[in-house]
């Protein structure tokens, strides 16, 4: 059984990684940390988790502590992923890896050389959905593909209101943004169905210099767009279009259409008021309803259930990762890979001009 230690407990992780583990036989949490001892008190007697820290260091030292969990904000991710490395623990990070391309590529290079299974929530890898698109792709269902369409909401993020809970994500050294977070997994999500993109050419309006915060009839500055608008191109020579809106509230649903030289293949919700990383879909091979085979389902859970579904798929990747001694997938490399396509996407909607990712 592999101990988990919980770095930033009390926010995203007690909808998510807490409820995901504890459906999972192959972990157990051994720890809390959170930024002082009786929030992480709370949050231990909540979940029934003997220990509780109020420092994350002595959370990565203890020895009932096989794997660390970062699930801070993005701007502590590397000061803790570094500590636990160092340590010599399995590490798993919240997405973003960190706030910095070059920084993410360190991290990558320092997880391999402690020889430590690593691994980032996109969990958008393991929602069985996408890959049995991806499947469906792969096996010619539809031809060639030839063009890939998505649109989708970023509510909560991206809109000229912002949650208070959230409002520290106006400000570009958060981290947190319609492009970082939305767009970032969305992005992810639809390159494990399409493949990677190889070139793009973008726009990030930003429609609001100041936001609502909402309910508090305050407002702050915003230095963060509020639409990812891109056109690029994929690794197999298709074409590719993204448009990420900004929204103040819940997400209002997503469209992915993938078109092929035999037919067109489309994907929407499920049930409204979701993520397209989160949900389960509907998915149609031109008129043709196609169902996901059980057998694309390897957790106790369900997408109807919420984000803890696909986090626990990726979950029990990782533990068969180190029980086969093998890389988990996604990894840190595949995030910093995706940190330069972010980047990218920022180079070419400030120069106007297309941009390769490295």
């Amino acid at each position: 059984m592999i101990k988990i230690g919980i770095v930033g407990a009390s926010g995203w992780a007690s909808v998510s990684h807490l409820p995901a583990l504890a459906g999972l036989a192959e972990f157990q949490v051994t720890a809390v940390a959170t930024t002082n001892q009786a929030s992480a008190d709370r949050v231990a007697a909540a979940f029934d988790v003997p220990l509780a820290f109020g420092d994350a260091g002595a959370l990565i030292a203890h020895r009932d502590v096989d794997l660390v969990v970062v699930s801070v904000r993005a701007p502590r991710h590397a000061k803790v992923i570094r500590a636990a490395l160092e340590a010599g623990k399995h590490v798993l990070s919240e997405w973003p890896l960190t706030v910095d391309p070059a920084e993410a590529d360190e991290l990558a290079s320092a997880a391999s050389a402690a020889r430590v299974a690593n691994a980032v929530v996109l969990q958008g890898y393991h929602s069985p959905d996408a890959r049995f698109v991806a499947d469906l792709v792969a096996g010619g269902r539809i031809g060639r593909l030839e063009s890939a369409i998505m649109v989708a909401s970023g509510g909560s993020l991206g809109g000229a209101a912002i949650a208070p809970e959230l409002a520290w994500g106006a400000d570009p050294a958060g981290g947190t943004s319609v492009l970082t977070i939305m767009a970032g997994h969305f992005l992810a999500t639809l390159e494990r169905m399409v493949g990677s993109l190889v070139e793009v050419a973008a726009r990030l309006p930003r429609l609001y210099d100041r936001v609502e915060v909402a309910g508090t009839g305050q407002t702050i500055a915003n230095g963060v767009p509020n639409q990812v608008l891109l056109h690029g191109t994929l690794d197999g020579g298709a074409t590719a279009s993204v448009a990420v809106h900004g929204a103040g509230g819940a997400p209002d649903g997503f469209f992915v259409k993938l078109v092929g030289s035999e037919g067109a293949l489309t994907v929407t919700p499920a049930r409204p008021g979701s993520y397209l990383h989160w949900t389960d879909w509907d998915i149609h091979v031109g008129a043709e309803r196609v169902d996901v085979p059980e057998t694309y389902r390897t957790v106790p859970f369900h997408p109807a259930d919420g984000p803890a579904a696909n986090i626990a798929a990726l979950y029990r990747d990782l533990a068969r990762a180190i029980g086969e001694g093998r890389d988990p997938h996604p990894g840190f490399r595949t995030a910093a890979r995706h940190h330069r396509l972010i980047a990218a996407i920022e180079r070419a909607a400030q120069t106007g001009v297309k941009k390769e990712i490295a």
